[in-house]
């Protein structure tokens, strides 16, 4: 089928309302996130079947909520359930030294449990480390910067690095390609953020102090949780290899394959174990609850039913609306690595960074042979890009609006959606200038 922009105007106002909403207006936000989610749903899905068929149209959405929503939440829901069952013990304060390790760690392990199993692993330890600090929100935005999304080059255990992957992408292709540029960037914003974290330590603490931790050893509660984290990677991996010979079937007129659906169903039953396995009282130290989990599902939910014509057009290539757009990466036929980095990234800030991941790649000859070969510059652009540039917006990469969503339910006063905007580009766009200026010109 074929749309205009005019059909992307509901994901413009969700993300308006996702930007203006809670800051001006925090508390009817959190009373009616979910009707507002559903209501910029509804304003895209209604005209959609109306003008475009009941068939068509409710196969796009059915399409988008069953094989991309569906097993995106699934795997959010279990890393948010098994994370929440781990609890870091003790005494920490959150002095500059002592932030900056555990962000380099965390960083350090997103390419190894995915950037959404080391952002919710973390962000409790951090909010806890830093509760009594006047100035702590920057902490959190550096933890979206490097564990929710730099921290993911090396490996292809989640979005969207796996989609190269499933397309042929040799399993350590990344961690060969994009360690330098990651390196870089993570050296870079570490320091940066230690110098930023020490200016600000010494500007003083809140007086309260946390009775809890005093009287506790340092160590882990809910170890039981730890290796639950190690499977859920792996389960998510093998999904992916086995789906092609996987056998299949239809389900509402959806093509579903029985790979999918088991690698979904264990998902589940790893959350069950944890459920199961954790001590109520180490989940009540941690403050879990399912609210940041209910904001999530709820806005992503109407994020990846608007975004479906934007989706389309990219799927069209050549013939869709965004032709004039994408023509800018390749012109004369010969690709540009600079303008795939930035215009991959562009996208995956503000769009899922899966399908504009497998969209570029796509674009770029979809020949997983060559494209590691004779145009490895150009798909480590595209990976860096759709990796590294999710941190730009709270939308760019799942973990970064969970992470925002639990900071503030623990009263951390994370900035507006504009505000974080303007600190990514502030922090980030002279580190991805000068990424282009070294490795994609």
């Amino acid at each position: 089928m074929s749309l205009g922009l005019i059909w992307i105007a509901p994901f413009c106002g969700l993300l308006l309302t996702i930007a203006i909403v809670p800051a001006a207006a925090g508390q009817f936000w959190h009373r009616h996130f979910a009707g507002l989610s559903l209501i910029w749903g509804l304003a895209f899905a209604v005209p959609f079947l109306v003008l475009h068929g009941g068939e068509a149209a409710s196969h796009a959405l059915l399409h988008m909520l069953l094989l991309d929503y569906l097993p995106f939440i699934i795997l959010l829901s279990v890393l948010f359930t098994v994370a929440g069952g781990v609890r870091l013990t003790g005494t920490i304060h959150g002095t500059p030294a002592v932030n900056t390790l555990m962000l380099a760690i965390g960083t350090g392990a997103a390419s190894i449990m995915g950037t959404t199993g080391a952002s919710l692993l973390i962000v409790r330890p951090l909010v806890r480390a830093n509760r009594r600090r006047r100035h702590n929100a920057h902490v959190f935005m550096f933890l979206i910067f490097l564990v929710a999304n730099i921290g993911g080059a090396l490996t292809p255990l989640g979005p969207p690095l796996v989609i190269g992957f499933l397309q042929g992408v040799p399993f350590f292709w990344p961690t060969v390609h994009l360690l330098l540029p990651m390196l870089l960037v993570t050296v870079i914003l570490l320091g940066m953020f230690y110098l930023l974290d020490r200016h600000l330590h010494r500007r003083g603490w809140h007086p309260e102090s946390g009775p809890i931790e005093e009287i506790e050893r340092l160590g882990i509660d809910g170890k039981a949780n730890l290796p639950l984290l190690a499977l859920i990677p792996v389960i998510v991996l093998l999904t992916g290899t086995l789906r092609e010979p996987a056998p299949g079937f239809d389900l509402l007129g959806v093509p579903i394959d029985a790979a999918t659906v088991l690698g979904n169903l264990a998902l589940l039953a790893v959350a069950a174990v944890s459920l199961a396995a954790t001590r109520s009282a180490t989940r009540r130290a941690n403050s879990f609850t399912w609210h940041p989990m209910l904001e999530v599902a709820a806005v992503f939910a109407a994020i990846f039913v608007t975004a479906i014509p934007a989706l389309e057009m990219l799927r069209a290539g050549p013939e869709g609306a965004l032709a004039p757009l994408l023509a800018l990466v390749a012109p004369h036929g010969q690709p540009v690595d600079a303008r795939y980095f930035w215009l991959a990234g562009a996208l995956s800030s503000v769009l899922d960074n899966a399908p504009t991941y497998l969209m570029f790649f796509q674009m770029a000859g979809a020949d997983a042979a060559v494209l590691t070969g004779p145009l490895a510059s150009t798909l480590t652009a595209i990976s860096c890009g759709a990796v590294m540039m999710g941190a730009n917006t709270y939308i760019g990469n799942a973990p970064n609006f969970m992470v925002k969503a639990m900071c503030e339910e623990h009263g951390v006063a994370m900035p507006g959606f504009f505000g974080f905007m303007a600190w990514a580009a502030i922090i980030l766009l002279p580190l991805y200038g000068l990424l282009t200026l070294l490795f994609f010109l």
